[in-house]
């Protein structure tokens, strides 16, 4: 037999999952404790009382006389009297004139009585016979547990006899059925990871930290505590993401601190401090919970499995009281039995008592009782179930109760889950809602953001480049620290991947800060931040994959000189927007666009009047119209690389300004428009490298002011003489051609400071080479040079030359007499170097500060 707690655990679920049990399963739960113990308590009054008593029924009444079979004489003994439980009696009687014969009876009294009988008068003998209130059955004891046996499974009904067994079946069907979601593979893993993830929620500190701030931003008495002695408020930004921004300002609105140059914002301690371990198990709980709901809202198992469940037990109730209300009549305390026994017995008709009929009834009156109410609990269900839709859940009353204005509804499971927590406690819903939340992350990220990279750590990253400015280069964070705005003497800051960026008004603190770069960055401004930058700023680079991408502020800023645009401008989606706005930019002096242009946009005329500066890197695509060129006449620098061009486009002839030219990366092929040059009159940088050009054209001489010329990288063969007709040429740059010698009237450039012929197929240096005194870089490396004159002392204010890789046997002793000359700027083979007289190598290695000679 097993006990009632092995009973109860058959519904026995982890204590954790109860907040996902309404009240109606709650309390279904405890009707099948109490119906339980119905069947466990009829079961056991069944198999510890007798269950039937039976009688013999008489056919004939028979009057209290002697048989006709026994003698008048007879004489009667009293014997032992054997009574079974009060119900059976037996007595054997011995007659003293024959043999003895054996004649139980039954008396119909309960009041045992003796009597004595005496063989000496008749009279005696009827008056003892009249005094007996028996009648005699003959039957045994055994007869009657056999008559017992027999009746309890032929007279008793069925029920009177199964009832506590189908109690406690019916009763273990229902547990199971309330149960068996918590069970199944398919559900139980998603339900155990939701109350854990829930839990955890529940009882995380930024859950408390998060609602809490939400309490303080909406209380205006908070809100005039900032200038209390005794609160500690943070300074947080009330600004938001979905904040819609003006017509003319496209940035966020912030109420709460007006901008103030002299005055710089100062963050005051949080109420609420949240340590690193704790910001950490907040930032798992978020990526758990955007996993879990992509798992879970896109099916509907669950939310299935309980209306089948739930359905099963209302047919399940409707099935028992059917069937159970047709059997409760059925239950008496008589019967009439039949057994068909007489060959053994001699009785064909017994009456008998059902001991247990009345307790039984009132038990089975007690189950229908509960079924019923488990019943209309079930039917309630069903009508909670299908009065609203549980396969969504909005999650607006937060909304309207917290800052979080983002929390996403939610569908399917996920939905029916977090319906079944709100009939446990609504406060779960609302705490869980915080995970869900992206501004709610992002300030998490933002806490455990200035946790990690604090001042001094910020300090450390600083560095100087290249044009001896302070720069911090902050790459791949979740935001920007509230440090980086301590840094009041930084002069360049670079956000790299940072998608959550938001420059807050403390940058009017960084008064020295005059260059932003944004790499893959829509950073976001509050409306105090952007009048700094817009009076401030002086460089902006922006890097982006899409047009939209580029912040709107970025627009506005009517101070800006340098803008750096590097991504795609020419896709279908954006058709090239991006740069309608800048005509806003009235001082804008230096445009560079590193995209995929297929023409210059029209829209750049807006800044064309007064841009010096403008830079196209097209990335191959090919760049087709360039009439918009014409306009630009205010262009002192204009860089069209990589733009596949095939020849030098005729606008730029347009330019009178025009003082640098670079052509580099393209196609060009003839360079005979070269002739139209003469016109720019202040042209005095041309860059034609990296292109396929095969000979350069004698109209080059009529570029009367070049003062540098670079032709690398192309497929020249030969230098004519009209290039060493540029009297004023400084520098001259044809490395990597194919040139195999180097004119003699390379020395008609006086003026000649930089020479690069590395990469050819030069084997003679002239000695008319030597006579541009004036050289300070020569590159001769990568030719076929065999030997190097003495007369290479004549140079003297060489401070680099390059000779690795010719044919040379020996450097030239002479090179101790060029004075500027120094082992770091002596590009040749180490055994040659070594082979120099130890004098000469001892002025190489010299390291001295000589002033340049003549001046330089």
């Amino acid at each position: 037999m097993f006990t009632l707690a092995e009973v109860a655990s058959l519904s026995d679920i982890q204590p954790t999952y109860r907040i996902l049990k309404p009240w109606w399963d709650v309390f279904m739960d405890y009707l099948a404790v109490v119906m339980l113990m119905v069947a466990i308590f009829a079961g056991t009054m069944q198999l510890t009382k007798d269950q039937v008593v039976c009688l013999p029924v008489l056919q004939s009444t028979v009057n209290s006389k002697v048989q006709p079979g026994t003698s008048e004489k007879a004489d009667f003994t009293t014997v032992e009297t054997a009574t079974a439980q009060g119900e059976e009696a037996s007595m054997r009687t011995v007659s003293s004139g024959s043999a003895p014969t054996v004649t139980p009876d039954i008396f119909l009294s309960t009041a045992t009585t003796f009597q004595y009988q005496s063989t000496e008068s008749d009279q005696e003998l009827k008056k003892e016979q009249k005094d007996s209130s028996g009648r005699k059955t003959n039957l045994d004891f055994q007869q009657y547990v056999f008559i017992n046996q027999m009746c309890y499974h032929l007279a008793l009904p069925w029920y009177s006899k199964y009832f506590p067994y189908l109690v406690l079946i019916h009763t273990i069907i229902l547990i199971v059925s309330s149960n068996f979601w918590f069970k199944y593979p398919k559900t139980c893993s998603k339900i155990e990871h939701f109350v854990s993830i829930l839990g955890k929620c529940f009882e995380s500190p930024w859950t408390t930290k998060a609602l809490s701030e939400t309490a303080c931003e909406d209380s205006e008495e908070n809100k005039q505590r900032l200038t209390g002695a005794q609160s500690l408020p943070k300074y947080v930004s009330t600004s938001s993401d979905e904040g819609s921004p003006s017509a003319s300002t496209p940035m966020i609105t912030k109420s709460g601190f007006k901008f103030s140059a002299d005055k710089p914002m100062i963050e005051i301690p949080s109420v609420t401090i949240l340590d690193k371990k704790d910001g950490e198990q907040a930032k798992a709980l978020f990526e758990k919970v955007r996993k879990f709901r992509a798992h879970v809202e896109d099916s509907d198992l669950i939310y299935k499995l309980y209306v089948g469940q739930t359905v099963i037990k209302t047919v399940k109730f409707i099935f028992i009281l059917c069937y159970t209300a047709n059997f409760v009549n059925t239950i008496s305390f008589e019967h009439i039995c039949n057994p068909k026994v007489e060959h053994l017995i001699g009785y064909t008709q017994f009456e008998c008592t059902h001991n247990m009929a009345y307790m039984l009834k009132k038990l089975l009156i007690s189950y229908i009782s509960l079924i019923c109410v488990y019943g209309f609990i079930c039917l309630y269900t069903l009508f909670w179930l299908f009065r609203i839709p549980l396969k969504e859940y909005s999650f607006e009353k937060v909304r309207e109760e917290s800052s979080f204005s983002d929390i996403p509804d939610v569908k399917n499971d996920f939905a029916f889950l977090l319906h079944m927590v709100d009939q446990y406690d609504q406060l779960y819903s609302k705490r869980f809602g915080v995970f869900l939340s992206e501004v709610s992350e992002n300030k998490l990220r933002g806490i455990s953001l200035n946790h990690e990279w604090t001042y001094e750590k910020l300090r450390q990253h600083v560095s100087r480049n290249a044009q001896d400015k302070q720069e911090l280069h902050l790459f791949m964070l979740s935001g920007v620290p509230d440090a980086v705005f301590d840094l009041t003497d930084l002069d360049v800051l670079k956000l790299e991947l940072i998608p959550e960026a938001k420059i807050t008004a403390k940058i009017s603190q960084m008064t020295n800060l005059q260059e932003l770069h944004l790499y893959h960055c829509p950073a976001k401004v509050e409306q105090t931040a952007f009048s700094f930058l817009r009076d401030h700023l002086r460089c902006l680079h922006v890097k982006f994959t899409d047009v939209a991408e580029i912040p709107a502020w970025v627009y506005l800023l009517k101070t800006l000189r340098e803008l750096y645009l590097i991504g795609n401008l020419n896709s279908e989606n954006n058709k090239m927007i991006g740069l309608e706005s800048l005509r806003e930019l009235r001082h804008l002096k230096i445009l560079h666009v590193k995209s995929n242009l297929t023409k210059i946009p029209p829209n750049i005329t807006d800044v064309a009047p007064h841009l010096t500066k403008l830079v196209i890197h097209n990335d191959g695509t090919k760049l087709v119209v360039l009439n918009s060129l014409k306009k630009m006449t205010n262009v002192a620098e204009l860089e069209l690389q990589n733009c596949e061009l095939e020849r030098i486009p005729h606008a730029i002839f347009s330019l009178s300004n025009l003082q640098e030219l670079d052509l580099k990366s393209n196609s060009i092929r003839t360079i005979e428009e070269i002739i139209s040059f003469q016109h720019l009159k202040r042209l005095t940088c041309l860059k034609l490298w990296h292109n396929k050009i095969v000979s350069i054209p004698p109209s080059i001489t009529h570029i009367k002011n070049l003062e540098s010329l670079y032709l690398s990288n192309n497929k020249l063969e030969t230098l004519p003489p009209a290039v060493f007709g540029l009297q004023k040429l400084r520098c001259l740059d044809v490395s990597f051609n194919s040139i195999a010698v180097i004119p003699a009237e390379i020395g008609l450039l006086q003026n000649l400071q930089h020479f690069h012929i590395t990469g050819n197929k030069v084997d003679v240096l002239p000695k008319q080479l030597f006579k541009c005194v004036k050289l300070r870089t020569l590159s001769l490396g990568q030719n076929c040079i065999t030997s190097i004159p003495d007369k290479v002392s004549q140079l003297l204010q060489l401070t680099y030359l390059e000779l690795k890789g010719n044919c040379l046997d020996r450097l030239p002793v002479t090179l101790g007499q060029c004075q500027l000359l120094r082992k770091s700027g002596l590009i040749v083979e180490d055994h040659l170097f070594d082979a120099l007289p130890s004098e000469v190598k001892e002025v190489l290695n010299q390291d001295t500060s000589i002033p340049f000679a003549n001046g330089i």
